[in-house]
């Protein structure tokens, strides 16, 4: 059996990794690495398995992660620091942590021979106009990087990435803060009505990341295809949900916010798999077009893929999809009591 390490252990997806693989027998250990002791005290307790190691490190501390990461074969590198407008204002911080932060974790899987390093991207790396974007953008680089170096070495390394853009009701994200508001009928308020924004569970989130490990080869980066809608529509499903009185205030686009993400831009398509519910785009460093032969190629896809140009959900479309996920399942609970 494996033993798995994840970066950011404490947060949603690390949550939810756990919750999935506490009865996986292709995992022996399950080391959660992060620097909130808090967070670590309240998931050893919540989860209260033998299976469970908490480490306390940070990933800007290379001797930290390189001695987490001894005898681990499997790494999720979830760690980073995501607040687009707290990039904007402390810039300098998502450098040290999702740039170098990230080649502190490639350092180590690489010295204590880790078998695959997936690396959790976002749909803000692609055209990046955002402190936050372009770190995760250079970090990218530095896995498809170490993908070739790796291959040239043979350092027996695989090093892959998968790229989603939002997690409903994940961690600092905007479904809470509605939903918050939707109760209490205080007003709801968006920056742009019309912005539109991929919706994503954790759970596929979750899957996303098995994909990597199970099909991952050097420098490929996995996209799960992913429905959208725009803000004011997911204001208003939440309004629905809790039959909430509230009004839907607009208060402008922040800093550093685009109106809609990219996915994936068409130059990456060109060399993309098409794999139905998922793309795979292969390093762009190595790759060879007759790598492909016979295989389905998105070659006729000419445009970026957007949160404009997906399937954008209805407010109706919506509801459903959001009482599917437990958070909202919880929250109407709880409104009922």
């Amino acid at each position: 059996m494996a033993k798995l390490l994840i970066t950011g252990g404490t947060g949603s997806f690390g949550s939810a990794t756990v919750k999935r693989f506490l009865d996986d027998k292709r995992f022996s250990e399950i080391i959660i690495f992060s620097r909130d002791e808090d967070k670590q005290y309240s998931m050893h307790h919540r989860f209260n398995n033998k299976k469970l190691t908490f480490f306390v490190g940070d990933v800007r501390d290379r001797d930290s992660i390189l001695r987490a990461s001894r005898g681990v074969d499997f790494i999720f590198h979830a760690a980073a620091l995501k607040h687009v407008p707290t990039g904007e204002v402390f810039p300098i911080e998502f450098v040290r942590t999702n740039i170098i932060g990230t080649d502190n974790v490639l350092f180590a899987a690489e010295e204590n021979k880790v078998k695959k390093v997936v690396f959790l991207s976002t749909d803000k790396s692609v055209y990046p106009i955002n402190a936050m974007g372009m770190t995760k953008a250079i970090a990218e680089k530095l896995i498809s990087a170490k993908a070739n170096e790796s291959k040239i070495k043979k350092l027996g390394t695989t090093f892959c990435a998968v790229r989603y853009g939002n997690v409903m009701a994940s961690r600092g994200s905007v479904i809470p803060i509605f939903v918050e508001a939707a109760k209490s009928n205080k007003p709801i308020v968006v920056t742009d009505p019309k912005m539109t924004r991929f919706l994503l569970s954790i759970e596929d989130a979750v899957d996303l990341v098995l994909l990597a490990i199970d099909k991952g080869g050097q420098g490929d980066v996995f996209i799960k295809k992913a429905p959208s809608s725009t803000v004011g529509d997911l204001a208003q499903a939440i309004k629905n949900i809790f039959k909430s009185k509230s009004k839907i205030e607009v208060a402008g686009v922040r800093a550093g916010e685009k109106v809609h993400e990219s996915l994936a831009h068409q130059f990456e398509l060109s060399r993309a798999e098409d794999l139905g519910g998922f793309y795979r785009i292969r390093d762009g460093l190595s790759y060879v077009q007759k790598e492909f032969a016979g295989k389905s190629v998105a070659k006729e896809i000419k445009s970026d893929y957007t949160s404009l140009n997906t399937d954008i959900l209805t407010v109706p479309e919506i509801e459903k999809l959001l009482k599917s996920i437990d958070y909202i399942k919880n929250e109407l609970k709880k409104a009922k009591k």
